[in-house]
């Protein structure tokens, strides 16, 4: 069975990268078995800043809580389980899980559709995951319009998907526009939705990423924050004390030590 904990009230799975691709994969392969299957299977990322807005907003929570596979995107959350009593020891970081999927499918035939960025981030991505793993099938990509998307544009862009026959579909569009989007899209799209933030960004080259020894030290945010101090800087001066403090209420409520629980996955995906 697949471990979780609750942190600041929302389910996070406790699993490394590793699992996490394998969980993926699965997933994906489920949908290439039966194209017709809805829903599709939805995996968000969850970080720091993603659990603060949770906690300000309980229809986000609520997105959050019906996603399929809540991955801990965070250094923060990895320390979390681990106290809760997981094995776990590192972070599900969205750019490697984009990357270690598209390496690890090619031999599997999954098929990847790119969803979010601007036209030209969204073209040099496809181009770096060509060099990273010849031979990926990119079945599709688009860069939608800025700002909301109406249930006409998602019908669009659902119906694209499904036409494509893509399997995997990585999404772009920022925190929390990205998990609404793949909630809403769910329904009507036999894939696996992934939202993966500034990962477009990151691969593609046009934002630089933070040491790996940085990351490891829970300091990435820093490192961001010194890079883009206008955009990120209510991300990590409200965020990080939001999360801080549902955290604590966390340890509280289970008296110092959060519970690690059993099954976090629907045994449908692994079927």
């Amino acid at each position: 069975m697949t471990p979780w904990v609750r942190n600041c009230g929302v389910r996070v799975l406790a699993v490394g990268p590793e699992r996490a691709v394998s969980l993926v994969l699965e997933a994906a392969l489920r949908a290439d078995r039966d194209p017709e299957a809805r829903p599709g299977v939805v995996a968000h990322l969850c970080n720091a800043w993603t659990l603060a807005c949770a906690r300000s907003d309980p229809a986000y929570a609520a997105v959050l809580e019906r996603g399929d596979l809540p991955f801990a995107d965070g250094t923060p959350l990895v320390w979390f389980a681990r106290l809760a009593g997981s094995d776990v020891r590192r972070r599900v970081y969205g750019p490697d899980l984009v990357l270690d999927v598209a390496d690890a499918g090619r031999m599997l035939r999954v098929r990847h559709y790119l969803l979010g960025g601007t036209p030209e981030t969204v073209v040099a991505l496809r181009a770096a995951l060509d060099r990273h793993a010849p031979g990926l099938e990119v079945v599709g990509f688009e860069s939608p319009p800025f700002g909301p998307l109406s249930d006409a544009d998602l019908s669009d862009i659902a119906e694209r998907i499904v036409s494509s026959g893509a399997t995997v579909v990585w999404v772009g569009l920022g925190t929390p526009q990205q998990d609404i989007v793949v909630d809403r899209l769910r329904n009507s799209v036999p894939a696996v939705l992934v939202p993966v933030g500034a990962a477009f960004d990151f691969i593609s080259g046009n934002r630089r990423q933070a040491p790996r020894w940085v990351q490891r030290c829970g300091l990435e945010w820093l490192f961001r924050l010194s890079v883009e101090p206008r955009r990120l800087w209510r991300r990590y001066v409200l965020g990080i004390p939001n999360y801080v403090a549902g955290s604590l209420i966390d340890l509280v409520a289970a008296r110092g030590r959060p519970h690690l629980h059993d099954g976090g996955v629907p045994q449908e995906l692994l079927d």
